[in-house]
């Protein structure tokens, strides 16, 4: 009997237990939506303008940008001093290419002078082998060498004929004014000119006026008329 009414107030205990925690479970649901729903409204009508987190992620773009901007020019700088190493390259290979076609001329120049030497050396080696001695006696005779006494220039017929007046101009454009003997007339000559079968080889003021006919050679100054 007594186990009976134990196991009664066992059933009743565990009923109310449910129930009260079936009412419980009820309050916390309608806790939960309309915590929620007041999250949603709050998050819609949240103003992020001038807000902490605003600023936060001003900063971060500021960071991200300043750091975007050093990159750049770091990046700028590195292009430029590639560009300076190019020209400098470009400089270095130019002045080598010179240096090069330089050395390759004188390589040239000083082949050519050593053929030269060479070919001259080989044409006086065949001179010389080509050379022939004339036999010396083995006793010469000693002879009285006589020389004659010099004898006086004969007078030639331009300076029995002419005079030497006097020499006029500059440098290789000198004449010369001669006055004929016989009959007193004045005549200028200059180099290439004939007078009387002689050509006028050379006018100078030390030597006066220089003749020549068939390899013979007259000179006709002022001591000639004096």
């Amino acid at each position: 009997m007594q186990n009976k009414i134990k196991l009664l107030l066992c059933v009743c205990a565990f009923g109310i237990t449910q129930a009260c925690y079936a009412e419980e479970i009820d309050i916390n649901v309608d806790d939960v939506a309309a915590n929620e729903q007041f999250s949603a409204d709050a998050i819609e009508e949240y103003n992020v303008d001038g807000s902490l987190f605003q600023q936060i992620t001003d900063l971060e773009q500021e960071k991200v940008l300043m750091q975007l901007e050093k990159e750049r020019a770091q990046l700028n700088l590195d292009l430029d001093r590639l560009a300076a190493e190019k020209i400098k390259l470009h400089m270095e290979i130019d002045t080598l290419s010179g240096r090069a076609e330089q050395q390759q001329q004188e390589f040239e120049t000083e082949r050519a002078r050593l053929q030269n030497e060479a070919k001259r050396l080989e044409n006086e080696r065949e001179a010389l082998n080509n050379k022939q001695v004339a036999p010396t006696p083995s006793y010469v005779p000693s002879q009285p060498v006589y020389s004659e006494p010099p004898q006086p220039k004969p007078e030639t017929e331009i300076t029995k004929k002419y005079k030497l007046l006097n020499v006029f101009g500059a440098g290789s454009q000198l004449q010369a004014t001669v006055q004929d003997l016989a009959n007193g007339q004045n005549k200028k000559l200059s180099v290439g000119k004939d007078l009387d079968g002689y050509t006028v080889k050379s006018i100078s003021l030390d030597e006066g006026v220089v003749f020549s006919k068939d390899g013979e050679i007259q000179t006709l100054n002022v001591a000639n008329g004096n």
